[in-house]
């Protein structure tokens, strides 16, 4: 049986401003912002609003607007990294290797030869989140 729901996840505590995120997009259903600790330049999450432990228990609404707003934000990570691809990440339960039990779309822009760090390797800087997430808007506002 799968555990339900905790309200007390990181993800649902950005969501309701408790704790800062460097974010990039967000409409009514979604948000997407910088992952703190990233495999690669340019690593962004995307989330659906509504709770929602993983793709399984989505409701189907959830993930179709989830899921627009992956391909659009995935467009603007890798136009604005100039990246030659894209690889999306969607992880459920431990045994999945989720570890943050909030849905979550992982979008890192990938460049031919340049292999993935570790997402254990430490918090990366402010400022660079900072600057990733205004490059990531630009490109967002651009496509407009």
């Amino acid at each position: 049986m799968t555990p339900s729901y905790d309200p007390d996840n990181i993800f649902a505590k950005i969501l309701r401003g408790e704790i800062p995120a460097h974010k990039v997009y967000e409409d009514e259903h979604t948000l997407a912002f910088m992952d703190v600790m990233p495999q690669g330049e340019g690593h962004t999450l995307v989330i659906p609003k509504a709770p929602s432990r993983g793709l399984l228990d989505a409701e189907p609404a959830t993930l179709a607007a989830l899921i627009a707003s992956v391909q659009r934000v995935g467009r603007a990570v890798k136009k604005a990294f100039q990246a030659d691809g894209l690889t999306v990440f969607q992880y459920n339960e431990p045994a999945g290797g989720q570890t943050v039990f909030h849905l979550h779309v992982h979008l890192i822009p990938r460049r031919e030869g340049v292999p993935l760090k570790r997402h254990e390797g430490g918090m990366a800087d402010n400022a660079v989140l900072a600057e990733h997430a205004a490059r990531i808007r630009a490109a967002l506002d651009a496509a407009v």
